[in-house]
């Protein structure tokens, strides 16, 4: 097996675990507590160390060998789930222990997740990265999105225990498949000496405040996760208050943004190979606020799943695109800082859009407001976004002549050198093979 299909089963098999951890771990709690708030804190517990781990992370990720960091992170996890597992099992399982282990997983989720991005450039050729970002979106979405629940409830009803051994032995497996990736360590440029962790952080930190390109990113990413995030939070209230849908319908209705996504992971390469990554980014930003604008006009639930399902095809083009964009666009050295804070932002202001769409829908008493106040916004910001990455060009190709360090299959670092100055409009390149 490859370098790329090893870390490509790796990601399917820990994102499979995290699915059905994201299922178990709730019903896990409603067996120790029927208290509402308790329960919903475990889900703020399980996002909390992206705000606080993913910077550190990140700075870890650009001094160690990075496929053995991953393989350390998802053992880690297998040893975490299981030992929870056996005090399922034993029926000593409190609540502070599901929470406990919950945001160790998080913590550890921050180390493998960043770490697996991170190694996609190491083992792929520039050319086939849109395609191989297609093929991990569309393992996560498969794991976390259809596998991974079902597994997940499928399980639990069989004995509590089960989906929690089954997760263990998940991430215990793509731990050995990461070792087998052999990506070596990042270069200290010049040959330098490690400096201390806040020093490397703040380099980081200045090297995107000087990139303008991935500035942009960040920033847009940011704002698009917030707007979304504004419906998205409300998408159960939508269903079942604003479509009348029963809950076992609700199920099938989020399936189907579920199959919108894998059908826009596999299409994304070739709209990208087609129209350019800035059209794609930018025209997938227009395409989702027109879904979610339409959502929220219309009360007709089979019109709705369907635009629902349309939304999701977009929303990979965008991932696609600004998950290549970071691969070619930051030096290796730099790629686990850059990805630490890019999700320090992205995830970081999720709550905030949550928030705002529970205040929305509180003021107008219709759910249905929200999802066309969000999907205006996502049309505001796609005429940003062609505002702000025009200079770029089309196939917003990366910034700043670097050289870009690769590891052979040994691990042993091989040197080619980094794309044009960022300052220029480089013309289109497409990726398809």
């Amino acid at each position: 097996m490859s370098r790329f299909g090893l870390l490509l089963s790796a990601h399917a098999l820990a994102n499979l675990g995290d699915g059905i951890g994201k299922v178990a771990l709730p019903l896990l709690a409603t067996t120790l507590t029927r208290d509402p708030a308790l329960i919903a804190g475990l889900s703020a517990a399980q996002f909390l160390p992206w705000l606080v781990c993913a910077l550190p992370a990140g700075v870890l990720l650009d001094r160690v060998n990075r496929s053995r960091a991953a393989a350390a992170a998802n053992a880690a996890r297998a040893l975490l789930i299981g030992g929870l597992a056996v005090l399922v099992a034993a029926g000593a399982a409190g609540m502070w222990t599901v929470y406990l282990t919950a945001v160790l997983l998080g913590a550890a989720e921050t180390v493998a997740d960043t770490a697996s991005n991170a190694l996609v450039p190491a083992v792929v050729q520039d050319g086939r990265l849109d395609h191989a970002n297609s093929k991990l979106q569309s393992a996560e979405t498969l794991g976390q999105n259809f596998a991974g629940g079902p597994a997940g409830s499928l399980t639990f009803a069989v004995f509590a225990a089960l989906p929690l051994l089954l997760n263990s032995a998940g991430f215990a497996v793509a731990a050995v498949l990461l070792l087998g990736v052999k990506a070596g360590r990042p270069p200290a440029p010049g040959g330098a000496p490690p400096q201390t962790v806040l020093s490397e952080l703040r380099e980081g930190l200045r090297w995107i405040r000087d990139s303008p390109l991935l500035l942009r990113l960040i920033l847009l990413i940011g704002a698009a996760s917030v707007v979304y995030e504004l419906a998205l939070a409300q998408l159960v209230l939508y269903a079942l208050e604003h479509l009348r849908l029963s809950e076992s319908a609700f199920g099938l209705f989020g399936a189907v943004g579920g199959i919108g996504g894998l059908a826009g992971a596999a299409l994304a390469p070739k709209l990208i190979a087609r129209w350019g990554r800035r059209a794609a980014l930018t025209g997938g930003l227009l395409a989702a606020g027109a879904c979610f604008t339409a959502m929220g006009m219309t009360h007709d639930p089979v019109l709705a799943s369907v635009v629902y399902g349309m939304f999701g095809v977009p929303v990979m083009a965008v991932n696609v695109v600004s998950a290549t964009v970071r691969h070619t666009a930051v030096p290796e050295r730099y790629l686990g800082r850059v990805l630490g804070a890019w999700r320090t932002v992205v995830f970081g202001v999720i709550p905030l859009g949550a928030l705002a769409g529970g205040l929305i829908a509180k003021a107008t008493s219709e759910t249905a407001a929200v999802y066309v106040v969000s999907g205006v916004l996502q049309l505001v910001l796609a005429g940003v976004a062609g505002l702000a990455l025009r200079r770029f060009g089309p196939g917003l190709n990366p910034g700043p002549s670097s050289v870009r360090v690769h590891t052979d299959g040994s691990g042993n670092r091989t040197s080619r050198a980094g794309p044009a100055a960022e300052g220029a409009v480089p013309s289109e390149r497409a990726d398809s093979p």
